[in-house]
């Protein structure tokens, strides 16, 4: 029996489709035999992809690590493993640029078995139906507890986000500082420590309590979804305008210690089989990567239509840069657009610390008002 170490995310999502496929192959005899750790949210999003290499054989990750982990050589190139014409067929599969956000120079270097994005969700007992525009969304903050995603990277999140919807990279100034003014119009009505809750907290909190009605952007967990607890597309800046979303989801990835076997191919073949995509992976708590899954009726029925109300956007979504530093940039970005929506920095200067950032001022760090299937050109 052929042993592996992988490394995921610790909720349901992460973690319990994983886990189950394990074990279907165990009690297979397949022969292969894959034992999944798990870490935080916070720990999925920051942690050094070169240390997890170095102890692990399989690693979930986000796109936007794909920079470090090449710069440094730790990982495995899928197509190495993979045929060219699989690849094909599992990129026209996928939805949104989930497939596409893997791909850096020339070579994939991991396959997005889940799919998510920046949407809205809503109350619907608080919040009967959903804003299209982010002049919307500002005039319900006034009535009802709207909360943006802050925590984290997400501050940065959300405002690359809004500036995608309104059309320009954020360093443009004009761009810029109608979107900080905005979001920090909405955050000061804002419930009291939203702000300091990452995307699962604010979900938990809003199926649990209250005193959230509305959240605008915050990256979409189907295991939330209820007759209460109701997803959609994210806002635009004008009615049919471009919804405004930075994608996520995870992708399953080779460190550069996996020795892989024919056996662990095809355990992979299957995860992104349609067997798996639209049966296996939603009825363990999996959010599938599939165009077919999101549009299935079971899927979607289990998931109170969750995949069907958000599709649109996650269509749309931006992809975020690839370069080694950009981690550490959307986490100091994060912070600066917290010092502008407390008041601490001036909208002016917190552009300016923007800019500074920038590991390297060449690159175009806000590259929102491009399509995203344009994006992994440029990166």
């Amino acid at each position: 029996m052929t042993s592996y170490r992988g490394i995921t995310w610790d909720h349901p999502r992460g973690r319990d489709a994983l886990r189950a496929a394990a074990a279907r192959e165990r009690s297979a005899g397949s022969g292969l035999d894959i034992v999944w750790d798990a870490h935080s949210l916070e720990h999925f999003e920051s942690h050094p992809i070169d240390d997890l290499a170095e102890r692990y054989d399989l690693i979930v990750l986000d796109h936007p690590h794909l920079g470090e982990a090449l710069e440094l050589g730790s990982l495995r190139p899928i197509d190495d493993v993979v045929s060219a014409a699989q690849l094909e067929r599992w990129a026209g599969e996928a939805v949104g640029p989930s497939f596409a956000s893997y791909e850096v120079a020339g070579r994939q270097w991991a396959l997005p078995l889940d799919a998510a994005t920046q949407v809205s969700v809503r109350r619907a007992d608080l919040c009967p139906a959903e804003p299209g525009t982010w002049d919307e969304v500002e005039a319900l903050s006034r009535s009802v507890p709207v909360v943006l995603s802050l925590a984290g990277p997400h501050a940065f999140l959300t405002f690359a986000s809004m500036c995608v919807a309104f059309g320009s990279a954020f360093d443009d100034d004009v761009v810029g500082t109608e979107v900080l003014d905005r979001m920090r119009s909405i955050a000061a009505r804002a419930p009291r420590d939203a702000e300091t809750q990452n995307p699962i907290a604010l979900l938990e909190r809003m199926t649990d309590t209250a005193d959230i009605a509305y959240v605008p952007l915050v990256y979409g967990y189907v295991n939330y979804s209820s007759p209460t607890v109701r997803f959609a597309d994210a806002p635009a800046a004008v009615a049919g305008g471009r919804l405004g979303s930075t994608i996520g989801g995870t992708g399953l990835a080779l460190s550069r210690r996996c020795e892989v076997t024919p056996e662990l191919v095809h355990h992979i073949e299957w995860l992104m089989s349609s067997e798996a995509q639209v049966g296996f992976i939603p009825a363990h708590a999996g959010q599938p990567s599939t165009r077919t899954a999101w549009l299935d009726d079971a899927v979607n029925g289990a998931a109170h239509g969750f995949y069907r109300s958000t599709l649109a956007t996650i269509e749309d979504s931006w992809v975020r840069p690839r370069y080694s530093g950009y981690i550490r940039f959307q986490a100091d970005a994060s912070a600066i657009i917290r010092d502008a929506l407390s008041g601490e920095l001036t909208i002016p200067s917190a552009l300016a610390a923007l800019r500074a950032a920038s590991p390297d001022p060449s690159l175009p760090v806000g590259v929102a008002a491009q399509h995203p299937q344009k994006v992994t050109e440029q990166w």
